[in-house]
């Protein structure tokens, strides 16, 4: 039996206060329905970093799985582009 594909998404790492666990904001835009004007709106996850590797202002893959906590349902798959340190 094969596996479903699962959702992937790519945003940028908000906060990695907490351990083993990460912040990651999405921006999305979408089109009025009716009158066409487009709006931005951004979705924030909880996201499983199982070696603390991402960090404030990275760039970053996420995929869907199984309910990791309360509040985790994603889990971090590649660090895309590092933040610049200044």
């Amino acid at each position: 039996m094969e596996r479903s594909k699962r959702r992937t998404l790519t945003g940028v790492v908000t906060s990695d206060k907490m351990d083993k666990t990460i912040v990651v904001a999405i921006n999305e835009k979408k089109n009025h329905p009716l009158y066409g004007k487009g709006t931005k709106f951004t979705r924030k996850f909880k996201v499983r970093d199982e070696n603390n590797e991402a960090h404030v202002g990275d760039t970053v893959e996420i995929m869907e799985t199984r309910n990791l906590s309360k509040e985790v349902h994603f889990r971090l798959v590649k660090v895309v582009e590092k933040a610049i340190v200044l």
